[in-house]
């Protein structure tokens, strides 16, 4: 079923009624209508999620209407109310935050992971106190049992309706907040747990709770909305299928939260009797979710329902007159205040945004794309730790997304604020180290893919500079990393790297397990806030960059042959963030020697596989024939953007144009070519010519005795003796004093040695073969 964005739909036809005394009611069969029919009870819920602390006058007018609009509706909640909010909220303990939707009469919520953020006992002391709603979490146990450690439902009185709502967390939690903060609870199954509330709620029982009408509030929803189908969501995430299909026919609604969707669907219920919604309303207070559920009275059942997601805007006139919204438009203009003041200091400089990557309609927090943000975030931990006085030894620096709660856009003057930078990363984490492996670090780059169940099928991680890496999202899982360079080297899986993150990061957090396979976290007590703050005024005026730091290749290559065709696709050139260009075209170089300049195609791979990749080039090119065997970088270079991602290849040498001699050598019949100077007789070793000479430096001298047979993998021509680089290169014996080394800082000498550190010559004169040895110097 299709996203709605008009519908109108038919009555259902007449519906069987149960005796009102069952005492197990019988599934809840509802049509979607546009309007109500009058004979039934309007029963209306205002919803919301991840509001995250985004206390605007807009919303406060959007919510405060709606309650007027429709009388004794109830305004719920999807969970993250608090934690990852902005400076304003932040600053201020999300104190403002709580009392804003307090006046705007929030009734219940269920808990969302960011309530976690500072601990069990936080949500239950400081912010529940202050809170005038309940939250709720079925699915949050005490420790080692299944005795909840939280309210599992509140009942509401709708328009005289019984309205319960359960509520229900994402099991993720354990792995989006400290582990120390949650270690008294375990997180269970959501959709078990409001299967079991729900079922006691309609089972005729008053000593355990009763409920006309019962509503699941889950903290866990679709990996996509817009312009997405149920159906597509129901295959992208086991989770989300579960919810839909498994949530217990008991419920007549499910609103949810967590993954900063737009959607409401129409979903059919477990036992293919009628339907019901499927409601969540994106993020930081955009739209406010409008259920209105039509009860009859006489049967005890929710018959039909119309639904929709208001977009919020100004404020208007009206809204002057109504107590919720002057109440709560005070709350703002109050802590915007306070805020100010706090954050007013202008720390630093920018030339131009930096910021999340953008999705497909413009809004930020596209955590499936690499941006100049998280990437950037991921250097200031380096940069921080290794300054002096600091821990020192980081190499390698790791953002999660999910932990960029903010963009760096100056002002016209280019200024960037404390409030600004503040808000980017508003949970104070210290900064931490772990020592891991490369082979650890290359399981964690895999680990971008979340596991089955995760609520984000990926999660892009921010890189410090020295890191690029190139995979195949439609490889198995485990074997998408396809290889990865630090420091312009291929990463040597047994060698051990210093990595450098925010404490929740380091600890595993979103399901990057792998970092505990490293050695023991080295806390260093700083706040990544601060750190940041200090960052941005070290490196003040800020410039963007735009170079991505990973390619998805299709068919790369690992060997090579001289002379030989090399093809592979190589897409993902164009970052999103704001004001990325976009790449037309790809220089590609392999062991120092250009190849070609290859066009980029705008294409944009927005579904499944994931990671979303932007621009794509075809490379189709022939390995130059006087490539020496050995080990060797391809690097592919974006014009536009910087972007540069490379991978080792190992060369083979392509066919040699002269045979080995397996007779003894002939005395040549002609003089060899007269050299263009007179030759000087050596006193010493004479030197081999330089690579693609064919003139000897010195009068060539008959054998006397059997030449020697080359050792295996040396050729018998000086074309493949020493790798050659340009033609400015051959032509000069200069350039074979020392190694060539191109930008990326990879030596590209070769030598081919043969026994005994001999290298063996050989000059075709006329029809003759003349042989001489030097000692390789």
């Amino acid at each position: 079923m299709t996203n709605r964005i008009a519908r109108t739909c038919a009555l259902s036809g007449v519906l069987a009624l149960a005796f009102a005394g069952a005492l197990t009611p019988a599934a809840n069969a509802a049509t979607v209508v546009p309007t109500l029919d009058a004979d039934l009870t309007p029963v209306t819920l205002l919803g919301t999620n991840d509001f995250h602390g985004h206390f605007t006058k807009d919303f406060a007018c959007t919510v405060a209407s709606a309650e007027q609009e429709f009388p004794g509706s109830a305004f719920i909640s999807a969970g993250d109310n608090v934690g990852g909010s902005p400076f304003e909220s932040a600053s201020q303990d999300d104190n403002p935050s709580i009392d804003y939707l307090n006046a705007l009469k929030l009734q219940v919520s269920s808990v969302g992971n960011h309530e976690f953020d500072k601990g069990f006992d936080d949500l239950t002391g400081h912010v529940q106190s202050r809170a005038q709603w309940t939250y709720l979490g079925a699915n949050v146990y005490e420790k080692g049992t299944t005795t909840p450690a939280l309210p599992e439902y509140k009942v509401l009185d709708v328009n005289g309706v019984k309205v319960a709502v359960v509520g229900a967390v994402t099991t993720d939690t354990k792995n989006m907040v400290g582990a120390d903060g949650i270690a008294s609870i375990d997180f269970g199954d959501p959709v078990a747990a409001v299967n079991r509330v729900a079922a006691k709620l309609k089972d005729g029982d008053p000593s355990n709770g009763e409920a006309d009408v019962v509503v699941a509030e889950y903290h866990e929803g679709a990996p996509e909305g817009g312009s997405a189908t149920l159906e597509q969501m129901e295959s992208a995430s086991p989770v989300f299928k579960n919810i839909v299909t498994k949530t217990s026919a008991n419920v007549s609604a499910i609103f949810t939260g967590h993954t900063h969707q737009l959607y409401d669907w129409d979903a059919p219920m477990p036992d293919g009797d009628g339907t019901r919604p499927i409601i969540q309303t994106d993020f930081y207070a955009h739209n406010l979710g409008i259920l209105n559920l039509g009860y009859d009275k006489a049967s005890g059942k929710v018959k039909q329902y119309s639904v929709v997601n208001r977009k919020v805007t100004a404020p208007t006139d009206a809204c002057a007159s109504l107590p919720a919204y002057t109440a709560a438009a005070s709350i703002v203009d109050s802590a915007n205040a306070r805020a100010a003041q706090i954050g007013q200091q202008v720390i630093a400089q920018a030339t131009g945004p930096i910021t999340s990557a953008l999705k497909p309609d413009g809004s930020r927090d596209d955590r499936l794309a690499e941006s100049n943000l998280s990437n950037a975030i991921a250097q200031s931990y380096v940069d921080s730790l290794n300054a002096p006085g600091r821990p020192g030894s980081v190499e390698i620096g790791i953002m999660n997304p999910g932990g960029v709660r903010a963009d760096l856009v100056p002002d016209a003057a280019g200024n960037l604020t404390f409030a600004q930078a503040a808000a980017v990363m508003p949970f104070n984490n210290t900064v931490a180290t772990r020592e891991i492996s490369g082979a650890t670090f290359v399981k964690l780059l895999e680990q971008q893919w979340q596991p089955d169940g995760a609520s984000r099928p990926f999660l892009k991680m921010g890189l410090s500079s020295n890191v690029t890496y190139t995979f195949d999202e439609t490889k198995p899982a485990g074997s998408r990393i396809t290889s990865v360079m630090v420091g312009g080297k291929p990463i040597d899986p047994a060698a051990k790297y210093t990595v450098a993150s925010n404490s929740f990061l380091m600890a595993g957090g979103d399901n990057f397990t792998a970092l505990n396979e490293g050695g023991p976290i080295s806390d260093s007590g700083l706040i990544d806030q601060g750190l940041f703050v200090e960052w941005l005024k070290a490196h003040s005026p800020v410039k963007p960059s735009y170079a991505k730091q990973s390619l998805s290749i299709h068919g790369q290559p690992t060997n090579v042959k001289a002379g030989e065709k090399v093809e592979f696709t190589a897409s993902g050139f164009d970052m999103t963030s704001k004001n990325s260009p976009t790449n037309t075209s790809v220089e590609v170089s392999i062991g120092g020697h250009v190849v070609g300049t290859f066009p980029i195609s705008a294409t944009s791979a927005a579904t499944p596989p994931y990671p979303a990749n932007h621009g794509e080039a075809t490379i189709s090119f022939t390995a130059p024939s006087d490539l020496a065997a050995g080990d060797a970088v391809i690097t592919l270079r974006a014009k536009e953007s910087g972007t540069t991602g490379s991978f080792p290849v190992t060369l083979e040498a392509g066919a040699t144009t002269t045979p080995t001699p397996t007779t003894e050598p002939t005395t040549p019949t002609t003089e060899p070519t007269t050299p263009t100077t007179e030759p000087t007789t050596p006193t010493t070793e004479p030197t081999t010519p330089p690579a693609g000479s064919t003139t000897p430096t010195t009068e060539p001298t008959t054998p006397t005795t059997e030449p020697t047979t080359p050792t295996a993998g040396s050729t018998s021509s000086t074309t493949g003796a020493t790798e050659t680089g340009s033609a400015s290169d051959s032509a000069s014996p200069t350039t074979t004093t020392g190694p060539k080394v191109d930008t990326d800082g990879v030596s590209n000498e070769r030598a081919v040695t043969g026994l005994a550190g001999l290298a063996v010559v050989v000059v075709a004169a006329g029809a003759g073969i003349a042989m001489r040895l030097r000692r390789q110097s």
